[in-house]
């Protein structure tokens, strides 16, 4: 149901790793870290975008391909002097590769605690299904497909 959709992006992970957190731009995006499972018709995708306002969210989809993009912007004001600043700022983006056998028409977005969700529905075409067969004998038989 689900593909990645960039090879190269844990040598990235492992780059940033390395050699410090280099902040994200919309040209070149840190990746976002997520969860994916099945959770009865629907398939559900949870994005961590701690720090991220709401506002600050893009989300598209294209065909199969689903783009989630945000970005997290540095503290201003007019007397902030940064003592520490450890947490990752830039843009963050993730592509997926949704299946056939997803509802990309109808999914569900919310988010709470840092927490983006996505609610994607199984698509009807997709879910098992019970065929008449008609035979010579008295009455039509049913079988699984």
């Amino acid at each position: 149901m689900l593909m990645r959709t960039d090879p190269f992006r844990e040598l990235d992970r492992l780059t940033q790793q390395v050699f410090g957190n280099v902040p994200g731009t919309w040209s070149r995006p840190t990746a976002m870290p997520m969860d994916a499972y099945r959770d009865g018709d629907h398939f559900v995708v949870c994005f961590d975008l701690p720090g991220v306002p709401a506002d600050a969210i893009e989300l598209d989809v294209e065909r199969n391909v689903l783009t989630v993009k945000a970005e997290r912007r540095p503290f201003s004001g007019e007397h902030v002097e940064m003592q520490v600043a450890e947490r990752p700022l830039g843009v963050f983006s993730r592509q997926l590769f949704l299946g056939d056998t997803l509802d990309t028409d109808h999914i569900d977005a919310s988010y709470d605690a840092g927490v983006l969700t996505l609610r994607i529905p199984i698509a009807e075409k997709a879910k098992p299904r019970r065929i008449s067969i008609a035979g010579s004998g008295s009455e039509p038989k049913q079988i699984d497909a």
